[in-house]
């Protein structure tokens, strides 16, 4: 078997071609989670803290800054000064909880289904004809 067609045997399979969907959804689902923490979960949290809390505002400037940079995260970043964004660290935590938790959720309702699925007993098969005939055979001889 050449390289070539034992490479193209590994792509076409079901499983790298579930993998490169699943990869592909998890990016776009990424984008979701996001959304979610930034969009809606912080400013949740903001309210009921009673003020803003914009966590891209958390860090500690690590270095000199230049005179005409203003004070924040993203002119820092720009200018090449050392940040240390634990801000921005809180979030991407936030949103790995928020991530893993989901895909859990997901987890757990396919092996629910999957043991529903198992615990439905299956019908017993009917025996043959031949079977049959030789049960009918049996019980005339015994008689």
């Amino acid at each position: 078997m050449s390289m070539m067609s034992e490479f193209k045997e590994f792509a076409l399979k079901g499983n790298v071609m579930d993998l490169a969907v699943g990869v592909i959804i998890g990016g776009a689902f990424s984008t979701i989670t996001n959304s979610l923490v930034e969009d809606i979960i912080m400013p949740i949290v903001a309210f009921i803290a009673g003020g803003e809390i914009n966590f891209q505002n958390m860090f500690i400037v690590m270095g000199d800054i230049p005179e005409g940079v203003a004070r924040s995260y993203d002119a820092l970043k720009e200018a090449g000064v050392p940040v240390l964004a634990y801000g921005n660290f809180i979030t991407v935590v936030i949103n790995f909880i928020i991530l893993a938790f989901i895909i859990f959720m997901m987890v757990r309702f396919v092996n629910r289904l999957r043991r529903q699925e198992e615990a439905v007993p299956e019908a017993p098969a009917q025996p043959s004809e031949e079977v049959l005939l030789l049960r009918e055979i049996s019980s005339k001889l015994s008689k």
